[in-house]
């Protein structure tokens, strides 16, 4: 018979351990966006911040729920059936990032379609996966066994059934709107067709760890489930902050200044040398890729033979050559009749 730290800690290390490793990508991430992104609007960066200190804050406390059981209350099997107060934290603080991550993914969408009835949808979803998520809090507060998890599973349907179709709407709105408004161009329905894809992918993937944790809540009375409840949090915060530094690759401007990609190309560009030979011919310092062409003019000019022009100067004659510069004849006097 496998021992309760192998049903119910086992599959809580893993969800801490990936929980760790998406938390270390989200630093990176933050990062990315405070060194890329300075002139977003000041309340984006808040909402970085906070999602920020939430993962934080998540983090610390599954590491604390972890090290009370196996270290502190070590060679004690009876603290490996009951769950404490520090892991009644994580249902109401994975169902708040999620909460705020679908709010703000609502207002692109309004931004976006000015479709009031899918915000307003969106926005109750996300209202109510919070209150699931802070109910599922309550309920192991009040039943902190392990094995009877399942009598509050009404509770956990609404949160993560919630969660899930909260995420596919904002899927949906915004793949049906950029669809739509695809120009026929090759170049910018390439942009378009990496922006859904980005959506998808992303909307996908917490829309499907949030249906496998639940499924395998119901399927199961041991702790499967946590492997894929405890990093959901970080996959949100991921999802969002892969959206807001995707930008940096699309490449039309973003309105507040930001540096993309291709300002860098013609930055890049605009540092070719260009070297004039003594023929006139322009060598250019360019990629293998570029192709540059040079047009060349030429001016034809009248040479006045210099034997003539000595000969009318010593009989103290003037000639009236034609001249291109000013379109009629010119004369040309001599020394002597000066």
């Amino acid at each position: 018979m496998p021992s309760p730290a192998a049903l119910t800690y086992g599959p809580i290390f893993l969800g801490v351990v990936f929980n760790i490793l998406l938390y270390g990508i989200m630093i990176t991430q933050t990062f990315l966006y405070f060194t890329v992104y300075k002139k977003d609007r000041l309340w984006m960066k808040l909402f970085v911040g906070l999602l920020f200190i939430c993962d934080t804050v998540n983090c610390a406390f599954d590491i604390t729920f972890l090290y009370i059981p196996l270290v502190n209350n070590f060679g004690n099997p009876s603290s490996l059936m009951y769950a404490s107060w520090v892991f009644a934290t994580d249902p109401v603080m994975t169902a708040l990032i999620g909460s705020l991550t679908q709010c703000f993914f609502a207002w692109r969408v309004n931004v976006l379609t000015h479709s009031i009835p899918a915000v307003i949808f969106i926005s109750f979803c996300a209202l109510c996966q919070f209150c699931g998520g802070l109910g599922t809090s309550i309920a192991v507060g009040m039943i902190p066994e392990f094995i009877h998890f399942q009598k509050f599973e009404v509770i956990v349907i609404v949160w993560l059934a919630f969660s899930a179709v909260a995420d596919c709407a904002i899927t949906i709105a915004l793949v049906w709107h950029l669809r739509k408004h695809k120009t026929g161009f090759a170049a910018t329905d390439d942009i378009v067709n990496r922006i859904i894809r980005l959506t998808v992918q992303t909307g996908l993937i917490t829309a499907l760890c949030a249906v496998v944790d639940l499924v395998l809540f119901l399927a199961t009375p041991s702790g499967l489930h946590l492997v894929f409840n405890l990093p959901l949090s970080k996959l949100y915060t991921n999802s969002l902050m892969s959206s807001l530094n995707s930008r940096a690759g699309w490449r039309y401007g973003t309105g507040n200044g930001e540096t993309t990609t291709d300002d860098m190309t013609r930055n890049d560009r605009s540092k070719h040398l260009n070297v004039r030979g003594e023929t006139g011919r322009r060598v250019s310092m360019m990629t293998p890729n570029q192709v540059y062409i040079d047009v060349e003019s030429h001016e034809m000019v009248d040479v006045i033979d210099t034997k003539t022009l000595h000969s009318e100067a010593l009989d103290g004659t003037s000639s009236k050559p034609y001249s291109e510069k000013d379109g009629r004849l010119s004369t040309v006097v001599t020394a002597d009749s000066l």
